[in-house]
């Protein structure tokens, strides 16, 4: 049986909810159409997000990145999207969605949007290289 996008994501328990940990996910196939000109763009979608309760189900969120194929879309709304949709899915402590399109016309477009959730904040960073 074939598979079909969908804007369905699913989730399931985050096995660890206890600590925080990085989920980091690579997404070099995404596609959505120029709502200029119908023409398609490219982008590679860069995914990290701290989970709370939930985490995303990856199948689900490949069918839902395939869903963007024949919509148009600005690249600035489209990230947010995507963002909005994972967060409302997900409700994770932090997320951090990067897409950056291929060159059109000479330029390139990264765009970043974040969330995080009232009242966390980030442990601080440990730095092993500096010990003795």
């Amino acid at each position: 049986m074939s598979s079909q996008p969908s804007k369905e994501l699913e989730v399931f328990d985050n096995p660890n909810p206890e600590r925080d940990f990085v989920i980091q996910i690579d997404i070099p196939e995404f596609t959505c159409l120029c709502p200029k000109t119908g023409q398609p763009d490219f982008a590679t979608l860069h995914l990290e997000y701290i989970a709370d309760q939930a985490c995303v189900e990856l199948k689900s969120l490949k069918m839902y990145i395939w869903s963007f194929r024949d919509e148009g879309a600005f690249h600035e709304a489209v990230t947010n999207e995507i963002l909005d949709d994972l967060v409302k899915a997900t409700n994770p402590r932090f997320m951090r969605l990067k897409a950056i399109f291929n060159v059109r016309g000479g330029v390139y477009t990264a765009i970043i949007a974040e969330h995080q959730q009232d009242g966390w904040s980030p442990k601080p960073i440990v730095d092993l290289q500096h010990i003795s």
